[in-house]
C-alpha cells in the first residue's frame, strides 16, 4: 500500500532546532529517518510516512513539564506509536547511541486498559520526543 492509500491521515509537524547538522545526525543517523528535501534553514524527514520538518531557530523558550506517573513529562512533545518489538529495537538503538533518556523506557498502566511501553528523550535542540507501544493496539484511546 502506498503512503497516500493509507486509511490513516498523515500529519505534518515542524519543530525548531538550533543546529541543523546535529539534527541531521540525530534524526538521520540515530533515529534512522530518511531525509527529504532541505535548505540552509530546514530539513524534511520521513517519520514513518508523516512529514516532520526541522527548522533552524536558534533562539527559543524553555518548555514546561506536567507530572504524570511520578515523572516530569516535557510539554510539548511528539513521537510515534510503535509495535512492542519496534519499541524495544528503538530503545536499544538509542541506548547504543548514548542517548540520555528524560524518562527511561517503562510500562504504564500494566494489566489495565491502555497498557503501554513509553520512553521520553530530547533531540540535540532540546525538543522532547515520546515513543510508545501498546500491548493491545485497540486500547490506544482506552479510558
Amino acid at each position: 500500500m502506498a503512503v497516500l492509500d493509507s486509511p490513516i491521515p498523515r500529519f505534518h509537524l515542524a519543530m525548531p532546532v538550533d543546529d541543523l547538522d546535529a539534527a541531521r545526525r540525530f534524526y538521520g543517523e540515530v533515529l534512522g529517518l530518511q531525509q527529504g528535501r532541505s535548505s540552509a534553514s530546514w530539513i524534511d524527514w520521513n517519520l514513518q510516512g508523516h512529514q516532520f520538518v526541522t527548522h533552524l531557530a536558534p533562539e527559543r523558550s524553555e518548555g514546561i513539564h506536567n507530572p504524570v506517573d511520578g515523572h516530569d513529562v516535557p510539554v510539548p512533545h511528539f513521537g510515534l506509536i510503535l509495535t512492542i518489538p519496534a519499541f524495544h529495537t528503538l530503545a536499544d538503538r538509542l541506548r547504543a547511541a548514548g542517548t540520555t533518556f528524560v524518562i527511561e523506557p517503562y510500562v504504564r498502566f500494566e494489566g489495565e486498559p491502555g497498557e503501554q511501553w513509553t520512553m521520553f528523550l530530547r533531540d540535540p535542540a532540546g525538543n522532547a520526543l515520546e515513543f510508545k507501544a501498546f500491548a493491545d493496539d485497540d486500547q490506544v484511546f482506552a479510558v
